[in-house]
């Protein structure tokens, strides 16, 4: 499931293969055509939160966001795709290879200073992953823009808040802080919210580099993961079951312990 660190990583491969480079074809599904992308240079690529930015060197950017089943893939020109061409988001090819973004949640071709840029740059908080990011700064936007009953499940994943953390890294945040998923945002002090982003800060950090996602570092084989997965197994801390249910306002699937957070 991509969270920030996935897409994170995806930017550093893509910007080691896209950056300088200049755009022979670009197609984002559901969108004219503009002639004023022919031959533009890729500026840079970036990621924000679980946000994707391709940069071109004309005040215009892409943006993707994979959701729960997007997926970038590199071929090489005249190669057959893996995925049908009907599932393709976005098409982008270089004068070496063609990258097709395929499923996503969303993407859009966006003008720089544009009212559309504007209302992005209100949508996300600030990224976990960045080392500038100060949680007590992230503490009070969750206070300012959410309210008092909001529980815990929607507070850790509002990316208006901060940016980056997904339901896999929402369900172990809440377990390693030891805090009810239903908990609302007016019943934790800062100290303790402000523990739960700096814990997810870390995780994120933590798995920006190859393999699969820990955020159980334990010297054991019983398992990257704390809680999410493990629906009705005995928790690895405490011994009891692994609770399951889809909650908060999207009703997103959260693993908790009883035992543990209480």
């Amino acid at each position: 499931m991509p969270e920030g660190d996935t897409i994170h990583k995806i930017a550093r491969y893509l910007a080691s293969r896209l950056t300088g480079r200049r755009v022979l074809r670009l197609r984002v599904a559901n969108a004219p055509a503009r002639d004023c992308l022919a031959n533009r240079k890729i500026r840079s690529v970036f990621a924000h939160g679980k946000h994707l930015f391709i940069e071109l060197d004309n005040a215009w950017f892409l943006r993707s966001h994979l959701g729960m089943y997007g997926t970038w893939h590199r071929y090489r020109e005249g190669e057959t795709w893996r995925k049908p061409r009907c599932q393709a988001s976005l098409e982008l090819l270089t004068d070496d290879d063609v990258f097709v973004c395929f499923n996503a949640k969303e993407v859009e071709l966006v003008a720089t200073a544009s009212v559309r840029e504007r209302i992005l740059k209100t949508r996300l908080g600030p990224d976990l992953i960045d080392a500038e990011t100060n949680p007590r700064i992230v503490v009070r936007r969750a206070r300012a823009l959410l309210s008092a009953e909001t529980p815990m499940v929607d507070v850790l994943l509002d990316q208006r808040v901060a940016a980056g953390i997904g339901n896999v890294y929402k369900s172990e945040v809440l377990f390693i802080r030891q805090c009810p998923p239903l908990r609302s945002l007016e019943s934790i002090n800062d100290t303790a919210l402000e523990a739960c982003y700096a814990t997810a800060a870390d995780l994120l950090r933590r798995n920006l580099g190859g393999g699969r996602r820990i955020t159980r570092f334990e010297r054991d084989d019983a398992g990257r993961l704390w809680v999410y997965g493990r629906g009705n197994l005995p928790c690895l801390r405490c011994g009891t079951r692994i609770s399951y249910a889809r909650l908060g306002k999207d009703l997103r699937g959260t693993y908790w312990c009883a035992g543990c957070q209480t």
